[in-house]
Formats: C-alpha cells, sequence, structure tokens
C-alpha cells in the first residue's frame, strides 16, 4: 500500500523536466499540478519562465494540462491567460479528475506524466491512476492550512522510504 505514495522519479523543479526525456518514455502528455510546483501557491500569474517551459512543452508535442485541487477562481486566473486546460476543484488523489485529463488530451495511460510537489495528493492520485509520477521539490518552504498538516505526513512517509533504500534525494531539500 506504501508503494503509492512512491514517485516513479523525482526532480528539483520543473524545469528539470525536459521534452526529450519525455519522449524517450513514451510521455506525450503532463498533468501538472499548480500550487507550489509551478508557481509558489500565492503567487497569482505565471513566470517567464514557466511560460517559456510550456511553450518549449507544446514546441515539442508535448501536451499539458493543469490539475489543482484550488478554486475555479485561482486555476482560471492562473491558466486562461496561457491557453493551458486546467481541471480545477480536482479533489486530488481521487482519480476522476486524472481520467478527465487523459480523456481530453486522447492520450493512454502510459503516455501520461503526473507531475507535483505533494505525496498525498499528486503522487498518489497519479498512481492510483495508473500515471507515471514525479515529484518536485516545493517551489517555497510556506504552504497553507491543509498543506501543511499533509507535509509532515509526507516527511515520515520519506524517512520511511529512505531507510528502506527506496529514494536515495538529499534529505534536507525536503525538510519544512
Amino acid at each position: 500500500m506504501l508503494k503509492m505514495f512512491l514517485p516513479n522519479e523525482h526532480v528539483e523543479s520543473i524545469f528539470e523536466i525536459r521534452p526529450s526525456e519525455l519522449k524517450e518514455k513514451g510521455i506525450k502528455g503532463v498533468v501538472t499540478d499548480l500550487d507550489n510546483t509551478l508557481v509558489a501557491w500565492d503567487q497569482r500569474d505565471a513566470t517567464p519562465e514557466i511560460v517559456e517551459w510550456f511553450k518549449l512543452m507544446k514546441d515539442n508535442g508535448i501536451q499539458v494540462t493543469i490539475i489543482s485541487n484550488n478554486n475555479e477562481n485561482r486555476v482560471t486566473t492562473f491558466s486562461e491567460p496561457l491557453n493551458i486546460p486546467f481541471i480545477y476543484s480536482a479533489r486530488k488523489p481521487l482519480r476522476q479528475a486524472f481520467r478527465k485529463a487523459r480523456k481530453s488530451m486522447n492520450l493512454e495511460k502510459g503516455e501520461i506524466a503526473v507531475v507535483g510537489d505533494q505525496l498525498l495528493t499528486d503522487v498518489l492520485g497519479g498512481n492510483r491512476a495508473n500515471l507515471y509520477t514525479i515529484l518536485v521539490v516545493p517551489i517555497v518552504q510556506t504552504d497553507g492550512f491543509i498543506t501543511r498538516f499533509n507535509r509532515k505526513i509526507e516527511r515520515r512517509l520519506l524517512n520511511w522510504f529512505r531507510k528502506r533504500g527506496k529514494i536515495s534525494w538529499e534529505e534536507q531539500k525536503w525538510k519544512k
């Protein structure tokens, strides 16, 4: 059961995710979280670097959809200026939003990577939907109330995985 919290891959930031490496894995689409994955949870708009990352994906034939547990206003305000498809109030880790994204992208399960900063929502949801999962280090060290609670559980899971040799990346990057 705990293996459902284990990502397929770990990266420092979204910018380490490159189209050529995705294509080597047969990935044609990315479902990404918004807050603390693309931008800080309290940052309204995309940075120029994120705009460029979306362009890079599109130019290389990689579809991107944003899936967020946040509300309609937050996700719409961020996504619409970028012309990026999105799903708000996703209720991750439930599978419904992941299925909806997969169908709208018209891709198979093996062709989609889920990218996010949380084990309890992004990784668990992506794994439950049988998708490739990539965990990123959260952009900022602050979080909303519910996420702060999730981070405590997350630290315990990461320590458990580390002690059993399931992960090897640096622990200090994940301490809050």
